[in-house]
């Protein structure tokens, strides 16, 4: 049974070694062209380059989890009604609310894909670091590639050590620290800004809103507990993933807001406010129409001729014989 699933972890590792080492070498090639290949930077920035790609390879399922989540938060108030309705029955409960998630294209565990997704590539990266430290190449990786890859170091902190290994090495524990920090920090930002600012007030009272709670401070705590075993290079690659998480989730709800939230009343106010400001434009090229409409009543006032008509029906003759005479 072991080496069953021994055979079944290689079989899955195996293409992501090679596909994840092929990216990396590419980026390295390419910033070796002007910097030191053997240097903590090159690498440090070919792994950057390397979430990159990653994360926008992700892009199509991150929308798919953005509208998962946004039809969780807007059918809140249909599970509560359910709950009120089938409570007393767990197996009627559960059916009727499959059967709104059907109906409604909502998956529950979309929000956990992205990170489900990431955890064979981040132990993938932890991996080739770990044996290139060893002078062990995998992938596509060269023998001297390897040891490059183990041996550099950034701001004399070598890439593939670990807060419990850094063996009483100041450098290394403090930069470990500030990138376990900035890891967590930006995990529990990114929960964050999707509970404050694109959940309806319905969705904050129910069962899903617990879950995201839950989720608020129990994975930056497991990332904090787990990432002082991490790698140098590891850290840097995972709080890249969570600054581009940042900045993709940030784009999505100040442009594309779940209704009801307060991130959609703050699009609103955007739009008002513009709507406001091209009126004004608007006014302003208006001008010139409102004076060539003055210039244009001018000859309206001469409109007494056509009342000349009117008196010479009626026998007021006086003022029409004098404008004959004029044109005469």
């Amino acid at each position: 049974m072991i080496d069953f699933f021994s055979e079944l972890g290689s079989f899955i590792m195996t293409p992501l070694y090679f596909a994840i080492s092929f990216v990396l070498d590419l980026f390295h090639q390419l910033f070796s062209r002007f910097m030191d290949p053997a240097s903590g930077a090159a690498w440090a920035l070919s792994i950057i380059g390397l979430t990159l790609v990653i994360r926008a390879a992700l892009i199509p399922l991150f929308v798919k989890q953005i509208k998962s989540s946004r039809n969780m938060q807007l059918i809140q108030p249909k599970v509560k009604a359910l709950q009120k309705k089938y409570g007393h029955d767990r197996e009627r409960l559960a059916q009727e609310t499959m059967k709104l998630y059907r109906e409604t294209g909502t998956n529950p565990f979309a929000s956990c894909l992205p990170i489900l997704l990431q955890m064979p590539i981040f132990f993938a990266l932890f991996s080739i670091l770990n044996n290139a430290a060893k002078e062990q190449p995998k992938g596509v990786l060269t023998l001297e590639q390897a040891r490059q890859f183990g041996e550099a170091e950034l701001l004399g902190v070598p890439l593939s050590a670990t807060f419990l290994s850094a063996g009483g090495d100041v450098g290394v524990m403090i930069m470990a620290a500030l990138l376990v920090i900035a890891m967590t920090a930006t995990t529990f930002l990114t929960q964050r800004q999707l509970m404050s600012k694109n959940m309806p007030a319905d969705a904050l009272s129910g069962p899903y809103a617990q879950q995201q709670k839950m989720l608020l401070y129990v994975l930056p705590l497991v990332f904090a507990v787990g990432g002082i075993a991490f790698p140098i290079g590891v850290l840097i690659y995972w709080t890249t993933s969570n600054l581009w998480t940042m900045g993709q989730q940030f784009y999505v709800i100040r442009n594309n807001p779940a209704p009801g939230t307060p991130a959609a009343r703050a699009k609103e106010e955007r739009d008002k406010a513009k709507a406001a400001r091209h009126g004004v434009v608007v006014t302003a090229e208006e001008a010139t129409p409102v004076e060539e409409t003055a210039a244009d009543e001018r000859p309206a006032r001469q409109q007494p001729k056509k009342q000349s008509r009117q008196q010479r029906r009626s026998g007021g003759g006086r003022p029409t014989n004098k404008k004959k005479g004029k044109k005469r």
